[in-house]
């Protein structure tokens, strides 16, 4: 099986599942991992080699695209690998086979380390198998490797479901605080959010001061980190120069929450600043350069 071929069963496979029919989905896919795992050690020596595009944080990841490299024929093998272990643990669901879906997630999530849905899905497992420590573990992964808000606050929340478990509301409500300000689209969280309004872990009945103080004496971040607001702010720089300052605004707004003022800042200008500017900037120090050495020189 070639890549054209994985794909093709994938698509097969995927409207099975769409139809309803995950047991004969189950099969295929369980025939395609057979077919591509064999492909793959027939055609790439090691896994470190396959997963050499998926890089130890999104700033490296961010850095490596914006020179335009692009290991193509790596990324060709391990981008179906993860949507098709991804689709075998949802077609295992279906048919209530955990222990199944539970592996095939272990295998999406080595194909694709950055993968946060599939850490979070796998959690989620974790969760319903009674496996505290796991599910611990998975979800505060996310905020090492989130390139998306939603990641994020999903796992806010799930924190916020632990701290209830664990008898402290008022962190809880931190948790659902912090999950509410990424400002995300979410049914889950949306539905968390109505589900604590007037109780003890309502997020209105802390501060953000106190939700940053909270948070932190559980050892988890207050807000996503810097790599998120470089995805914002970005976004936002793609937009502005296409005119659509209204969106540019929105999420220039939403990195600023994420960072502060200061370093949302700092970002900013660091993407902004283009090659040309760069050159620029340095042509300029070393004509300050110049005319300093010469003054000095003449004294």
């Amino acid at each position: 099986m070639d890549y054209t071929g994985m794909t093709e069963g994938l698509a097969h496979a995927e409207s099975l599942l769409i139809e309803g029919q995950s047991e004969q989905a189950l099969a295929e896919l369980r025939r395609i991992a057979e077919d591509a795992e064999e492909y793959v050690d027939r055609n790439c020596p090691t896994t470190d080699e396959v997963q050499w595009f998926s890089f130890p944080t999104m700033f490296e990841r961010l850095a490596y695209r914006r020179v335009e490299k692009d290991p193509r024929e790596l990324r060709d093998v391990g981008e179906p690998m993860d949507r098709l272990y991804n689709d075998l643990a949802l077609a295992a669901v279906h048919e209530n086979d955990y222990d199944v879906a539970t592996a095939a997630l272990k295998q999406a999530v080595r194909w694709n380390p950055m993968g946060c849905e599939y850490r979070l899905n796998l959690a989620d497992l974790f969760r319903i198998a009674g496996d505290v420590n796991e599910y611990l573990a998975l979800t505060y992964s996310v905020f090492e490797r989130a390139s998306d808000a939603r990641h994020l606050a999903r796992a806010f929340s799930n924190f916020a479901e632990y701290f209830l478990v664990q008898e402290k509301p008022r962190t809880a409500a931190a948790a659902l605080r912090a999950a509410r300000r990424l400002d995300v689209r979410d049914k889950a969280l949306d539905q968390a959010l109505g589900e604590a309004e007037g109780t003890d872990h309502d997020p209105d009945s802390v501060t953000d001061e106190e939700t940053t103080d909270l948070l932190a004496q559980e050892g988890l971040p207050d807000g996503a980190n810097a790599e998120i607001a470089i995805c914002l702010l970005m976004c936002a720089t793609d937009a502005a120069q296409a005119g659509q300052q209204d969106v540019a605004t929105n999420l220039t707004v939403r990195a600023r929450d994420l960072v502060g003022e200061d370093a949302s800042m700092a970002l900013l200008r660091l993407i902004r600043q283009s090659d040309a500017d760069l050159e620029r900037e340095s042509a300029e120090g070393s004509a300050q350069g110049e005319k300093g050495d010469g003054a000095d020189g003449g004294r």
